[in-house]
């Protein structure tokens, strides 16, 4: 097997050129995959029959949901690469994804309480997976404030590595908690081995707007990237080439 690209993954110049070309067509797809997604979603998909128009908020709560957790997985796995194979841009994006992932978290805990008043009748419960969606956004804090506080860059990436990876025992109770206790959080949205529950046209707009979350976060992710690599590199001559060329 060739294991060429995944070495080139470790090349900051590498990567600042191949995500410089992403950069524009994910824009693009964020941008008109989520303006779909909304306009379907809280336009033209049905009230549910049982929440009304409120139930709209899952929209925004359940992509924002999603992708917390996936950025946090993504946290862990650059940190196992970064212990593993010393790859200096595994740090760059595990220091650059941890804020973008917090934030994700914050809007998910926000809108759900939106969602949960009319709901539930409360702001918040103490219920198992809001709880754990709550530890998810404090190992996020952790996470970013080790990487503030450690002056030392390498022994900031390790200690941000361990905790990445520690804390990513909190995803699976995230994801299961609505099984493995009685909670008043209702089960997965979406789930690969069965059809979703709602009409299509529900789910489709829905789906449409998971993916632009993920491109806009790409995005994001990628323009923090590309900044930060350039701080660390700035004395590579293909960095002063490079704003040569800008300017």
């Amino acid at each position: 097997m060739n294991w060429t690209w995944f070495h080139k993954l470790g090349s900051p110049k590498w990567f600042y050129d191949i995500s410089g070309r992403w950069l524009p067509w994910l824009g693009a797809a964020a941008a008109l995959l989520i303006a779909v997604g909304t306009v379907w979603g809280l336009a033209f998909a049905p009230p549910d029959y049982q929440q009304g128009n409120s139930f709209r908020i899952i929209y925004i709560h359940v992509p924002a949901a999603i992708l917390a957790q996936s950025c946090y997985i993504m946290l862990a796995v650059a940190g196992v690469v970064g212990l593993v194979w010393k790859m200096k841009l595994a740090d760059v994006a595990l220091q650059c994804a941890a804020p973008i992932g917090a934030w994700m978290t914050f809007i998910a805990l926000v809108t759900g309480a939106v969602w949960g008043k009319p709901t539930w009748g409360a702001w918040w419960v103490w219920d198992a997976r809001l709880t754990a969606m709550l530890i998810l956004l404090f190992l996020y804090f952790g996470v970013i404030a080790l990487g503030q506080s450690i002056s030392n860059r390498d022994s900031a990436a390790k200690a941000c590595a361990v905790l990445a990876i520690v804390g990513v025992i909190n995803i699976p109770i995230i994801k299961y908690s609505v099984e493995w206790w009685n909670t008043l959080h209702q089960p997965a949205t979406f789930k690969i081995t069965e059809k979703p529950a709602m009409p299509a046209e529900m789910w489709v707009p829905l789906l449409v707007m998971v993916i632009g979350f993920y491109c806009f976060f790409a995005v994001a992710l990628l323009l923090r990237m590309r900044l930060e690599v350039l701080k660390r590199e700035s004395r590579a001559s293909w960095v002063k080439a490079e704003v040569e060329r800008s300017l």
